[in-house]
């Protein structure tokens, strides 16, 4: 597919999906298609970064998006470094403006970056020069998980125009869920939110698109997609639900409620999950979950990404 010359995302910095119109999500989602090629032969390696440096710079711990990032880079050529908060000077209370500024002194290209301060890559974004990929911004946006749920639920179902989405659990402190949100309402999905009411933000209320259930079922009914999101419990006060069994019994995915969607209806989760909670083992390893396919599309997305903003067109 020939993409129109007009359309390039050299140099821009991925901050939220909010940022992206959706023919840009468009071109990304194709250029992953064509990535995903790479990934999955027995040598996965493309010059089409040779000569670019990319660092990750990961304030808050994370196995699966660092490593698909670091991955993503490498398969294409690029030179990736990772810097981890609880390993460097950031210990001994060196600011984030300074590494940033370290890190650029150095002459990378890109910084894709995880802070639990919200607004933090798009501090960074104007603090230095190298390209900005947010990887999570406190529980404001998620932008490469966005992307790569909706392309892995197009590879499933062929389209995204006018499917039914279910997004289930605790939104209010998913960086996911408000990128996943952004994503799919601009592609033309319709989406639909059930959760405990105190996890649920109420400005979804007003917003064009979204459907806010107080039961799960209702939400559930119909869908051709259901995602499942984690507990946080690392970034709740408590009291916000009254135990996990509790928040199993009337809010976790199970089989009894995944029937009500959609017999084909994939189901999907961020990660890591909880099982036992908000899904159930069944659920989780069920011939419905994708759960393992998004974490091999986020490799392809995140090389998608690095392309577009490094090189500006395909690979």
């Amino acid at each position: 597919m020939h993409m129109s010359q007009e359309l390039s995302l050299k140099g821009r910095d991925v901050l939220a999906l909010e940022d992206f119109s959706a023919e840009e999500i468009r071109l990304i989602l194709n250029t992953a298609r064509e990535m995903k090629n790479i990934v999955g032969r027995d040598i996965k390696k493309v010059p089409a970064l040779r000569g670019k440096a990319i660092v990750t710079l990961f304030y808050e711990p994370s196995t699966r998006t660092r490593t698909s990032f670091e991955l993503a880079g490498k398969y294409l050529g690029a030179d990736v470094v990772n810097i981890t908060a609880s390993a460097s000077s950031i210990v001994k209370g060196e600011s984030l403006r300074d590494t940033l500024y370290t890190i650029e002194a150095m002459g990378v290209d890109a910084i894709v970056m995880r802070h639990k301060a919200e607004g933090s890559a798009a501090y960074a974004a104007d603090a230095v020069s190298p390209v900005i990929v947010n990887a999570g911004d406190g529980a404001h946006a998620h932008p490469s998980q966005g992307l790569l749920n909706l392309y892995t639920i197009e590879e499933n179902k062929g389209r995204l125009a006018g499917l039914k989405v279910a997004i289930l659990g605790d939104v209010l402190h998913s960086r996911v869920a408000r990128s996943d949100i952004q994503g799919m309402r601009k592609m033309g999905m319709d989406v639909h939110i059930a959760g405990p009411r105190p996890l649920l933000p109420r400005f979804l209320d007003e917003e064009e698109g979204i459907t806010i259930h107080d039961r799960i079922e209702d939400a559930v009914e119909g869908a051709d997609v259901v995602e499942v999101l984690r507990i946080q419990l690392e970034r709740m006060k408590g009291g916000l639900f009254p135990s996990t069994r509790e928040y199993a019994r009337i809010y976790g995915l199970n089989d009894e409620r995944l029937a009500l969607a959609n017999k084909d209806a994939l189901v999907l989760h961020p990660g890591p999950m909880n099982k036992g909670w908000e899904i159930s083992e069944s659920v989780a390893y069920g011939v419905q979950s994708r759960i393992q396919e998004e974490v091999k599309n986020g490799v392809a997305i995140r090389m998608a990404l690095f392309t577009l903003i490094l090189m500006g067109g395909k690979a």
